[in-house]
């Protein structure tokens, strides 16, 4: 029986990993209902609600984002096998989020949902985030990376930083006077799109040509004005 390759090798070790972050995830929620059942979220239990799911969302949508340099920086494959089903959590629990606000705090009134997003920005802020998330949730699958091609489905996924921003910008919209805790994940957003802009730049600086060890191009070789050329 032939031996088994190093990467074979490791998707058995961590065959436990994606499980896992599932049954992770899946504990605040299980938490967040049964309080609501028991009645242990406040005189707003709705407001608390909206409050956790939000938070919950944001952060598991930054640490989609910081798979990537956690490979860069440490050498890690395994934040990049957790990478898709952190980021379907995170767009999870935003649509938990939009649903709890549409159906029970505004009682699926359109017009009363359109006149509170006139009059709070960042509602329109976190709907579009919300909206943003949705192709990129959609084309996570093999099927549609082949279908649209690794450029095409590359660039549409890019879009999930402008998702964390918006993210960001809607609650520092909603807490309003202490901002140090949505401020903190703005700063951890940003370290985090400066390292993939560095590695960008190192990986394009590494495809670029190297100067030849001869002449350069602007070189010219000096030429006696007073010599004949040959005929």
């Amino acid at each position: 029986m032939a031996p088994s390759s190093p990467v074979v090798r490791s998707k058995s070790r961590l065959a436990w990993l994606v499980p896992g972050v599932v049954a992770g995830a899946a504990l605040p929620l299980l938490e967040l209902v049964y309080q609501a059942s028991t009645r242990g979220l406040g005189a707003n239990p709705i407001a608390e609600a909206l409050n956790r799911l939000g938070l919950l969302a944001l952060a598991l949508l930054v640490l989609c984002l910081a798979c990537t340099p956690l490979q860069l920086w440490f050498g890690w494959n395994w934040p990049i096998r957790a990478r898709k089903a952190i980021g379907l959590l995170a767009f999870g629990y935003a649509c938990l989020h939009v649903l709890l606000y549409v159906v029970l705090d505004q009682q699926l009134a359109v017009r009363a949902i359109a006149i509170d997003i006139a009059k709070r920005p960042f509602i329109l802020v976190g709907f579009l985030a919300w909206l943003l998330l949705i192709p990129l949730a959609l084309t996570s699958t093999r099927s549609a990376l082949q279908r649209l091609g690794f450029r095409r489905w590359k660039a549409l996924h890019r879009l999930v930083y402008l998702c964390a921003g918006l993210a960001v910008v809607h609650f520092v919209w909603r807490v309003k006077k202490d901002v140090s805790e949505p401020a903190a994940y703005g700063l951890v957003l940003g370290a985090l799109l400066l390292a993939r802009v560095v590695d960008a730049a190192r990986k394009r600086r590494a495809r670029r040509p190297k100067a030849s060890p001869g002449l350069r191009r602007d070189e010219r070789v000096a030429v006696d004005p007073g010599e004949r050329r040959p005929a």
